[in-house]
């Protein structure tokens, strides 16, 4: 069975498990939502924000156990964000190097106290800040894939067709992450767990082979 953590938020406890991880107690991946990389935004959105000791965790992390996956989820365009605060962010990512990551635009939500706070940001600025942000980590994640060509990957089997099988690797989490395709492999079954030789990366997802 492949346990996974979604939804950690990165306080001092969450230390001890990267070692269960790193012994293949749990899988070496790990969900965060970290919302924005500014002290100031963080602030106004009620969220942990020591930024640097974030990145010193998440150091620490990939050293004790190198196969760590990291997700999170950011947020741009969140009342009284500034130019300052979004390049803020764009350092945070380029530095922190996330596995995957999805980012939203924010829309005032019913009832929010957020919706009260000043310095609203018009819809234009918030779309050219999300493409900005998704221009930097589509390039991170590619690389971050590219690392691994030519490496062997356990992969469970999520769906077989005539053209090859599709599944996932231990860095992916059902419906949200990349897949794993394997083309012309139809002697799998879906629920299997096979070895596969990582020979092709895009920005999102894997190709490779079975090893027999």
């Amino acid at each position: 069975m492949w346990v996974r953590l979604h939804y950690v938020y990165p306080y001092p406890h969450v230390d001890d498990v990267i070692p269960l991880m790193a012994a293949g107690k749990i899988l070496p991946y790990l969900d965060i939502p970290l919302q924005h990389a500014s002290p100031k935004i963080l602030k106004l959105m009620k969220r942990p924000g020591a930024v640097e000791r974030t990145l010193e965790r998440i150091k620490q992390w990939r050293a004790m156990c190198p196969d760590l996956t990291l997700r999170s989820t950011f947020i741009v365009g969140f009342p009284g964000e500034t130019e300052e605060d979004v390049q803020m962010l764009l350092n945070f990512l380029s530095e922190a190097r996330l596995d995957r990551v999805g980012c939203f635009q924010y829309s005032p939500v019913e009832g929010a106290t957020a919706n009260e706070l000043p310095d609203q940001v018009p819809e234009a600025i918030k779309e050219e800040r999300f493409h900005r942000f998704m221009a930097l980590q589509h390039r991170i994640s590619a690389e971050r894939l590219q690392e691994k060509i030519g490496r062997t990957l356990r992969v469970l089997i999520d769906e077989v067709e005539d053209e090859g099988a599709i599944g996932r690797s231990m860095a992916d989490a059902p419906e949200i992450d990349g897949s794993v395709y394997l083309n012309g492999e139809t002697n799998v079954k879906v629920g299997d767990v096979v070895q596969v030789v990582i020979e092709h990366a895009d920005e999102y997802d894997l190709w490779g082979s079975r090893v027999n």
